[in-house]
């Protein structure tokens, strides 16, 4: 009997040092960069640019700062899918140019990409809209097959 009792106090003290250990661990942290300008003419470079560092170059939701985000980014490639088949274009306009009421986006987490272009751009809302629509043009180009 008393083995069995210091094998569950071990148990117990090791369970406890991992628990320790992981509190111990660096949260991940995202780090507010300037903007970088890019082309309004690329939607490949500014998704490489803005959006990928979350949502990850493939567009599933695996970029290198997805872990430190409270929620987790969308996976861009399913969005045809979980639409019965159909792009939301419009939607996806509107949650770029912080539109629509998604839990990440315009928080401090999430950019809201219109505002930062529309100051990119000087105020020109035929670059802002250029800009949006190349980006969503990008990202429908990601949807699975």
């Amino acid at each position: 009997m008393p083995t069995r009792r210091i094998i569950w106090i071990l148990v117990a003290l090791v369970a406890f040092a991992l628990t320790l250990g992981a509190q111990d661990q660096p949260k991940k942290e995202i780090k507010h960069v300037p903007i970088k300008p890019t082309s309004a003419a690329s939607g490949s470079e500014m998704y490489s640019t803005y959006c990928a560092v979350c949502h990850g170059k493939d567009g599933k939701g695996a970029g290198p700062a997805a872990e430190a985000l409270k929620v987790p980014p969308t996976d861009l490639t399913m969005l045809s899918k979980n639409n019965g088949g159909k792009y939301p274009s419009l939607k996806v306009s509107a949650t770029i140019r912080g539109e629509a009421t998604l839990p990440a986006h315009g928080s401090a987490e999430m950019p809201v990409w219109g505002r930062l272009f529309r100051s990119m751009s000087g105020g020109h809302d035929s670059e802002v809209q250029q800009r949006v629509a190349n980006l969503n043009q990008y990202i429908e180009s990601l949807q699975a097959k």
